[in-house]
């Protein structure tokens, strides 16, 4: 599958700018995470990807074919987790799933829930009423609704929250084997969730894609710019941009970024959330 995002623009009713001329071409096989902070564009673009909401100007492009006139094949191959994805409580996980399955029109709909249950580790729950499961359950829940088919387009907004370490770990190694064959999507704030299993990283900040390309692009990018100090030594710096604070017997030790390290720090490795936080410290730059 192939999505090209073309210039597009979104300005809500409220005259708010949402996103501003987005070009982003999205190829499959691929895991692609997508970054940024809160009200960066995210959710917005995902709606414009699922076509829940219309771009105010420019055009999406899926397999070479317009968005616009042409959802229902593009809903017919996609599997969608919005972050405020609603389930119906007194029906069974078995019984909204089997519902979801006829939604999409699948033929062999209690195969396909029984492996979606099985793949989100739901089996044991599958009689239970969802108003009694936890909200860790609820959220494998909406994850399986969105497998069912196993459609060659994946889009998750959040899909870990909720979910305990344990958890994550097993639908990082899902998701990684989905977007072997398959074009993926995942939004989310864990940045340990996008460094563990991405092969793409997009960053949204101000409604604009700040970078595109490969986890270790934006690593290199940070190189240089990363260290650590004790708190005490940086009485009245205003260059750094610190990212973690530790409290130890010798004092609170600081993990910060910044454009140029002073020489009172020690230069560290970047991790992905660094380099991250790196770029979105540079937009802030005037």
């Amino acid at each position: 599958m192939e999505i090209d995002i073309q210039g597009v623009n979104m300005v809500y009713p409220n005259g708010r700018q949402a996103l501003k001329g987005l070009d982003l071409p999205l190829r499959s096989p691929s895991l692609v995470g997508l970054l940024g902070p809160n009200g960066a564009g995210k959710s917005t673009l995902m709606k414009l990807l699922v076509d829940a909401l219309r771009p105010t100007s420019g055009k999406i492009l899926v397999d070479g074919r317009p968005l616009a006139g042409n959802e229902r094949s593009l809903k017919s191959r996609l599997g969608y987790l919005p972050q405020d994805f609603g389930l119906f409580d007194e029906l069974t996980a078995a019984q909204f799933l089997d519902y979801m399955a006829a939604l999409k029109g699948l033929r062999n709909a209690k195969e396909a829930v029984q492996r979606a249950l099985r793949e989100v580790r739901l089996e044991e729950k599958a009689r239970a009423r969802i108003r009694t499961l936890s909200g860790g359950q609820r959220q494998r829940v909406g994850i399986a609704q969105a497998l069912l088919g196993d459609p060659p387009l994946l889009i998750f907004d959040e899909p870990t929250v909720g979910l305990d370490p344990e958890e994550r770990i097993h639908f990082r190694t899902l998701f990684s084997r989905a977007g072997q064959e398959r074009l993926v999507l995942l939004s989310t704030h864990i940045i340990e969730d996008v460094q563990s299993v991405c092969d793409q990283l997009v960053v949204l900040a101000g409604g604009q894609i700040r970078f595109a390309g490969e986890p270790a692009a934006l690593l290199r990018a940070a190189q240089g710019h990363v260290c650590s100090f004790w708190e005490r030594q940086a009485a009245g710096e205003r260059s750094l941009h610190v990212t973690a604070r530790v409290h130890t017997a010798e004092g609170v030790r600081c993990r910060a970024v910044a454009q140029a390290l002073p020489a009172f720090a020690r230069p560290e490795e970047p991790t992905l959330e660094d380099a991250y936080l790196y770029l979105l410290s540079q937009e802030e730059r005037p």
